[in-house]
C-alpha cells in the first residue's frame, strides 16, 4: 500500500509571512486555446518540502547538490515520545506525527544518527533547531501529512525538485508499506 504524505499546494500550509502559492491559467481550452496551460509562483518552502543547508548556513549546500540517497529508503513513522526507541532501533530516517516543533537540545541529540528527518509542521522550530540539523547535513522534510499513517516502518521517496541554488525545494512524498504493516 502507498501513502501520498503530501501536501496539496495551493491549499497546503504556508509559514508564516511566506508567500501563498497562486496560479494563473495562461492558456485555456475553455477561452478557445488549443490546450490547457498553468503559470505558479510559490516559495520553495510552500506545503510539502525539503530545507537544504543553504536555508540557514552561509554558504551551505543548495537543493541541486544534496545527496539524493537521503530521500529515499526505509524510515519509521512515530510519535516524538517514540523517536528514543526508533532511534535505538537505528533508524536513519525518522517522520515524527504530530505537528511539535524540534527543540535545539532534541536536535543535538539527533546529530550523527540521521540522514533525514520529517517532520508535519511547516518548520522544524527555531534558527537554531534548523542549523544544529543542517550542519550535520540531516535532510529536512517539512510539512508532511501522516493523519492517514500508522506508526511503523515504510520505505521513503521524497526526491525535492532540482532548483539551482536554491534553499529548499517542492517534494512529492510518498511512503510504501512494508510488508510487517500488513
Amino acid at each position: 500500500m502507498y501513502y501520498d504524505i503530501t501536501q496539496e499546494v495551493f491549499s497546503g500550509g504556508v509559514y508564516p509571512g511566506d508567500a501563498s502559492p497562486s496560479f494563473v491559467r495562461a492558456k485555456s481550452m475553455e477561452r478557445g486555446d488549443e490546450c490547457n496551460l498553468t503559470d505558479f509562483a510559490m516559495c520553495a518552502h510552500n506545503g510539502t518540502h525539503v530545507d537544504a543547508p543553504a536555508h540557514y548556513i552561509a554558504g551551505g549546500k543548495t537543493v541541486e547538490s544534496l545527496e539524493l540517497s537521503r530521500f529515499a529508503g526505509k524510515c519509521v513513522v512515530c510519535s516524538a515520545e517514540s523517536a528514543a526507541a526508533a532511534l535505538g532501533a537505528g533508524a536513519r530516517r525518522l517522520l515524527l506525527k504530530g505537528k511539535e516543533e524540534i527543540t535545539p537540545a532534541f536536535a543535538a541529540r539527533l546529530r550523527g544518527k540521521l540522514l533525514l528527518l520529517g517532520v508535519e509542521g511547516q518548520s522544524v522550530g527555531s534558527a537554531e533547531a534548523h542549523r544544529i540539523l543542517l550542519e550535520d547535513e540531516i535532510a529536512l522534510l517539512e510539512g508532511i501529512d501522516l493523519s492517514a499513517v500508522p506508526e511503523g516502518k515504510y520505505e521513503l521517496y521524497a526526491f525535492p525538485l532540482k532548483l539551482g541554488g536554491a534553499d529548499g525545494a517542492p517534494v512529492r512524498a510518498v511512503l510504501k508499506s512494508l510488508e510487517e504493516n500488513e
